[in-house]
């Protein structure tokens, strides 16, 4: 059921990254269903070195799937350094560790309160089991984990990398993803677009036709592919190899991104991000490693690096994008394996949002 529309002073606004975070949820990865198997030892490796990054800048939700695994997880990152009052650690189990896709979207009203929104995640499009994680923000709620705020249950599937925000109300996203039958079925692109302006305050929706990497299993995330890095810089994944199988989807989605205007009517500042080598997993299936997955976060921004010769560019890229910012590297090699990155991995939670650790009986401290 789509929500009647309320007038623009009270709709609700979706923040843009680079706003000020309360905190960025994790969660954990296991393997109680044999998932991960022998690289479960080099992605925990990738999730030490993002909590501790964004320990360093602000506070960390960890979501661990048992009490064993919390357990453990605070000896790993007390011993890595991170001080206590930065890590926030709370038991929910869970299928899989992409917080991007399952964790809340949070919006703040018309009154600057936040409202954290949990849409229903189905994995996307039902490839994965994903009933544990569907539910892991409502897990959280009931113990209190984010105090007083306001929470709203959104029966209506939407993940987290499916869109980017400027902040000032315009979303990007694809067709491919969004408008896709395994996610809402039947829903056309108006009703779509009017879920986002009635759930997230969107005035326009930029909508990208073409644009894709090979290996991509969320049907087209445009947080592997394009991002506002301001209200007027959009940073996209760019391919300067004619002869690679992602060049034409890739030149397409440019050809788009340069059609596009911003609120004032001009066009984007389109910056490439430099093109990484073929990666592939152990079967020798392409991955889609994407440099446009970095996070945002207070004071820095998390670069995914794949033992690349383009890792040292991208950050180069990022570094005059965020010129005030501390620009670190993360080892992503292990969590594209599994077609994801950093991204993915996190969601940012907006400043108000109060993110309290509980006791482990499973109340809030």
């Amino acid at each position: 059921m789509i929500p009647p529309l309320t007038p623009w002073a009270q709709r609700p606004r979706l923040p843009a990254e680079w706003e000020r975070q309360a905190a960025v949820q994790l969660t954990w990865p296991h393997d109680r269903d044999g998932l991960w198997g022998d690289q479960l030892p080099a992605v925990e490796g990738c999730f030490v070195a993002m909590a501790s990054a964004i320990a360093a800048h602000q506070p960390v939700l960890v979501v661990c799937h048992d009490e064993r695994l919390r357990e453990r997880v605070d000896v790993l990152l007390a011993r890595a350094g991170m001080a206590a009052e930065a890590r926030r650690l709370a038991v929910a189990p869970s299928n899989d560790i992409w917080a991007r896709d399952h964790g809340p979207i949070t919006v703040l009203n018309g009154d600057g309160r936040p409202l954290i929104q949990d849409f229903a995640f189905n994995g996307w499009g039902q490839r994965y089991r994903a009933d544990r994680d569907d539910v892991i923000t409502q897990h959280l709620v009931q113990q209190g984990v984010f105090g007083e705020s306001r929470f709203r249950r959104v029966e209506w599937v939407l993940e987290g990398g499916a869109i980017d925000a400027d902040g000032a109300g315009t979303l990007l996203t694809t067709t491919r993803c969004l408008l896709n039958d395994n996610r809402n079925p039947g829903a056309t692109r108006a009703q779509v677009e009017q879920q986002l302006i009635a759930r997230l305050g969107a005035s326009r929706v930029l909508w990208l036709e073409r644009g894709g990497l090979t290996g991509d299993d969320t049907d087209g995330h445009v947080d592997m592919l394009a991002r506002f890095v301001d209200p007027e810089t959009i940073v996209y994944q760019a391919c300067d190899d004619p002869d690679d199988a992602d060049y034409p989807e890739l030149q397409a989605m440019l050809s788009a991104l340069r059609g596009f205007t911003t609120l004032r009517g001009g066009g984007y500042r389109l910056v490439p991000l430099p093109w990484p080598a073929i990666k592939r997993d152990e079967q020798g299936m392409r991955l889609p490693a994407s440099y446009a997955n970095f996070l945002i976060i207070n004071g820095a921004v998390l670069v995914p690096q794949y033992q690349d010769p383009a890792d040292d560019r991208a950050r180069a890229v990022l570094g005059e994008l965020f010129p005030d910012r501390e620009i670190i590297g993360i080892p992503a090699v292990p969590l594209i394996q599994q077609h994801g990155s950093v991204h993915c991995a996190t969601m940012q939670l907006p400043a108000g949002v109060t993110v309290v650790a509980p006791d482990p009986a499973g109340h809030a401290a």
